[in-house]
């Protein structure tokens, strides 16, 4: 079976938890290219723009963003015919039921809550990758 690397987009606005991804990354030898957007805004451009890849992307989105959060992106992305297949996970510090369900409804591929320690998140990021560079995807 080969590996078959993926394209990360984090939707992250908080400095420190997208360096934790980063740092999480390095640490997990996790080789996907990392490209970063502050809020949904910025997500939707970003996934739209020509000189992001387009092959194997996977969304990490956090749900606590200024200007669209991230179940307005859900919305969003769902609705943009050229986007609306992406797989997303949702990567967040949020426990609530209402933000899962919704995340769910707008057919996320997972939702994970951020681990408290380093190494747990680690872990976490190593099991995302592992299951994702072998999954098939549109």
């Amino acid at each position: 079976m080969s590996i078959k690397p993926l394209n990360v987009v984090l939707v992250e606005d908080d400095e420190v938890d997208a360096m934790n991804v980063r740092r999480a990354f390095e640490r997990a030898k996790i080789q996907a290219p990392l490209f970063r957007a502050g809020d949904g805004v910025e997500a939707l451009d970003l996934l739209r723009s020509p000189s992001t890849p387009t092959a194997r992307r996977l969304v990490l989105l956090d749900l606590n963003l200024p200007r669209m959060n991230g179940i307005e992106f859900l919305r969003e992305l769902r609705a943009d015919e050229g986007l609306r297949k992406t797989p997303v996970v949702v990567l967040t510090t949020s426990d609530d039921e209402g933000d899962k369900e919704d995340a769910f409804d707008l057919f996320v591929a997972g939702y994970l809550l951020k681990p408290v320690t380093f190494g747990s998140f680690v872990d976490l990021m190593a099991n995302l990758d592992r299951y994702w560079t072998h999954a098939e995807m549109p």
